[in-house]
């Protein structure tokens, strides 16, 4: 599914004056106009950002009920978690208290912080790649 850029001559005219315009558009291959596409560096940021905030989710959740930490799921979690979540442990005074419930506000921060990162990369890509 190769796309390709077609130039558009289009006449219109302003206040009775024909004006000439050329534009490039997108289009696919059954010659259809494509708007809004998303390149595969914008789909493959916006995944990573997706399996990061899922994993935070689960830390939340596994936090929030009090998982224990002797489980191997929940080892595997925080552990894959930690790195993630620690730059984020002092903003609300964090003692590390594995296996007791506990609404970890630090984990929401993170996955609102790497959401906006992902979100915000993702752009930065999508204008670089319409500046072409």
């Amino acid at each position: 599914m190769a796309d390709r850029i077609q130039e558009v001559e289009e006449t219109t005219a302003t206040d009775g004056v024909p004006v000439q315009t050329t534009r490039k558009v997108v289009r696919d291959t059954d010659n259809r106009a494509v708007a809004g596409r998303t390149s595969t560096a914008e789909r493959l940021i916006y995944y990573v950002t997706g399996v990061l905030i899922t994993l935070l989710a689960f830390r939340f959740v596994l936090s929030l009920l009090g998982a224990n930490r002797s489980n191997g799921f929940a080892d595997l979690i925080y552990g894959l978690s930690y790195p993630f979540v620690a730059p984020f442990f002092g903003l609300f005074g964090y003692s590390v208290q594995y296996g007791v419930a506990r609404f970890e506000i630090e984990t929401v921060v993170a996955m609102a912080v790497y959401a906006l990162i992902g979100y915000a990369i993702a752009k930065l890509v999508s204008i670089a790649r319409h500046a072409d």
